[in-house]
């Protein structure tokens, strides 16, 4: 079979995990304006509510999901995990708007940092994983010549140790900022995902050569010059296909799955019939690789990159609209058909959800604090990040 016209479309979601679903409901609705856009459980353990946050129809790219595991240990950033998701804002005005919004929310932001090809910061949600907000230029592509990717080195005055991290730290917006504005919504979806690995050049046999991602950046670590951070996504370099990683030493510790880590990502496939010709492909290059799964918004495959990351190949489609209509979605639990029968004894094991209504402004930005530690987001943590 022809496996060479199937293609990776962007990112689809990225899946993480977790403790407490309101409390994970008031960061990512009610602070960062986020719909709770899917209301149900995890499929292959359905006594947990499996959470998707979007835009408002959950378009792909757009959708930040969460495994509850209120039991889980805590999990930990490192090689074969998740590091860090970013979401996209228009500018850096937006950008300054939402280090006000969160500082006055008492949380403790990282940045803006100037990242030469878009400018970001990060906070923590409750259970400590890295959020990023990333602005969507000037863009990847305007430093290269074209057709042809270099390694660039990180300019010295835009990378730890050479930037005036006193000064970074104060900018911010002059003017408290209790709603959210159109070039602040977080709705347009994910700028990019950021995972780690032990060796690069075989990172990118599996994205570039088995996927058929474009390699579209190598740059160092900006965080940690003379370390790799390459980039992988459509061939346009378009916010929303990116997925990156770090390189770290093989010797350095390895991710450990748990509330506050990436459980998986997931990439965008047009159609079930491509998502069987990726299957095909990734057979054939030794690939371990599920069969396919039916997640009722869309059809998924498993496998696993070559630091046993998990990563997803979803559909585009039904989508999120097929079970419930536009203006109520995400506010009633949804399950799928063969788990209907069990509904009354599923609910009993899940609490109920307050969820603000649709659409949200930001203005209940202090009730999305409930629970929230505030946790401190130290420069000397965000050594690895992008």
């Amino acid at each position: 079979m022809n496996t060479s016209h199937a293609a990776i479309l962007g990112l689809h979601h990225v899946t993480l995990v977790a403790s407490n679903a309101q409390r994970t409901v008031d960061f990512y609705s009610r602070v960062l304006g986020l719909r709770l856009v899917k209301t149900t459980v995890n499929f292959d353990d359905p006594g947990s509510y499996h959470l998707y946050f979007a835009n408002e129809t959950g378009g792909a790219g757009t959708v930040v999901t969460f495994f509850e595991w209120p039991n889980a240990p805590r999990g930990r950033t490192g090689i074969g995990g998740t590091h860090h998701f970013a979401l996209r804002v228009a500018d850096r005005d937006a950008l300054l708007r939402w280090k006000r919004r969160l500082t006055d929310l008492g949380l403790r932001v990282i940045g803006p940092y100037d990242r030469h090809y878009f400018t970001s910061l990060y906070v923590r949600d409750p259970d400590g994983q890295i959020v990023e907000i990333a602005t969507d230029g000037p863009g990847l592509w305007w430093d290269e010549q074209a057709g042809i990717i270099s390694q660039h080195t990180a300019p010295t005055d835009k990378a730890r140790g050479g930037r005036d991290e006193a000064a970074l730290a104060a900018l911010t917006w002059p003017e408290p900022v209790p709603t959210i504005d159109a070039a602040m919504a977080l709705t347009r979806g994910m700028h990019h995902i950021t995972a780690m690995t032990a060796n690069i050049e075989r990172t990118h046999e599996f994205l570039g050569e088995t996927l058929g991602m474009s390699r579209v950046k190598m740059t160092e670590n900006f965080d940690d010059p003379g370390r790799r951070h390459w980039y992988w996504g459509t061939a346009d370099a378009r916010p929303g296909s990116l997925i990156t990683y770090l390189e770290r030493p093989a010797t350095e510790r390895r991710s450990h799955m748990g509330v506050g880590q990436g459980h998986h990502y997931a990439l965008a496939v047009a159609d079930e019939d491509t998502q069987l010709l990726f299957r095909e492909r990734l057979l054939e290059a030794g690939q371990q690789v599920s069969p396919v799964m039916d997640r009722v918004y869309f059809k998924s495959i498993y496998t696993k990159d070559p630091d046993g990351h998990i990563v997803e190949l979803a559909t585009m489609g039904p989508g999120f609209l097929v079970d419930e209509p536009v203006a109520s979605t995400g506010s009633a639990l949804r399950l799928p058909p063969w788990l209907e029968a069990h509904r009354d004894e599923i609910g009993a094991r899940l609490r109920d959800i307050d969820r603000p209504s649709w659409p949200y402004d930001g203005s209940e930005g202090e009730v999305g604090m409930r629970g929230h530690p505030g946790r401190r987001l130290d420069v000397s943590e965000q050594v690895e990040s992008v």
